[in-house]
């Protein structure tokens, strides 16, 4: 799908086709609309073809005056289970001299977000502030997924101090795996940053500065906020491995007792059931032998085991 927007005062208004000035907005375009950005718009085919590779990581190039930014973002996925899958994938931003164009493979929330007015006095004839109010969005996104993700794991710790369940301990797996997710694109998306601050990737104007300093704030911030979720996260997984081992530990133990205690009358009333003569041959005497060292033998362990 092709979107054609352009701001408008204060909000962005849907066009028919390309003006100069105006944001492009393709999501999962089909083959068709591939042909017409490389024929008709003049994109770079390597460039799109890069915007929809799913496995490609954040990074900047420049080919033919055409600047292609792709910059990797969150993903919150609800699944039936009543769980969240959290994940990343890459959008291009491609600048021309006339426009800008991002592509996404699928469905991008915040792509969504910005064209129904998410950002204030969005320009899109201003393509640097556009670019560096795209990336503080994007920002945002992580940090808000991350704070999502802690709330989620707060949530599974209460209920992992009772029984634990497979499926909350694979939840909390899964949680720790899209931490790694997020603080790999964070970083891959602050050495993209880094590029654009020194102003080699595209034009930066002083008005853009405050602005571009703030996203730099930001990610650095959220790649912080990453590195803390995943060492909390790391040593729940820790401490929780540790409790199941611990239970494991003390059933075994429980079992190893009531093994030993239910094998010392039938060690006796073996010995009495032998064709040997044996002291006091009587059966209320091989019970109460019995009785009276399953008694001790149980005292003994349950001692030992406090």
């Amino acid at each position: 799908m092709i979107k054609y927007l352009k701001s408008a005062g204060s909000k962005l208004e849907m066009l028919d086709k390309a003006a100069e000035g105006c944001w492009i907005s393709v999501t999962q375009p089909s083959s068709e609309e591939i042909e017409f950005l490389i024929n008709d718009l003049g994109l770079d085919a390597g460039f799109v073809r890069s915007s929809l590779d799913e496995e490609e990581s954040s990074h900047v190039e420049i080919e033919d005056e055409q600047t292609l930014i792709i910059v990797d973002t969150p993903v919150a996925d609800a699944q039936k289970s009543d769980t969240t899958l959290f994940y990343t994938m890459p959008v291009g931003m491609i600048i021309t001299d006339k426009n800008i164009i991002t592509i996404s493979s699928r469905e991008n929330s915040i792509l969504s977000e910005i064209e129904n007015g998410a950002i204030r006095n969005m320009q899109t004839n201003m393509k640097t502030r556009f670019v560096l109010q795209c990336l503080l969005k994007i920002t945002a996104k992580f940090m808000f997924n991350l704070k999502q993700i802690e709330k989620i794991s707060l949530g599974l710790e209460k209920q992992l101090q009772g029984a634990p369940k497979n499926e909350e301990i694979v939840q909390l797996l899964g949680l720790e795996k899209s931490i790694v997710y997020f603080s790999t694109s964070l970083k891959a998306n602050d050495v993209t940053l880094e590029k654009i601050n020194r102003g080699r990737v595209i034009k930066l104007y002083e008005e853009d500065q405050d602005l571009l300093d703030d996203v730099l704030i930001e990610i650095k911030q959220a790649i912080e906020m990453a590195s803390i979720y995943d060492s909390i996260l790391h040593g729940m997984v820790d401490a929780f491995a540790s409790v199941i081992s611990n239970n494991v530990n003390t059933v075994m133990w429980r079992l190893t007792v009531i093994t030993i205690i239910m094998a010392i009358p039938t060690i006796v009333f073996s010995f009495y059931g032998m064709n040997t003569d044996l002291p006091l041959p009587y059966t209320w005497f091989a019970t109460l032998a019995a009785v009276v060292l399953t008694v001790i033998v149980a005292i003994v362990l349950l001692k030992k085991k406090k």
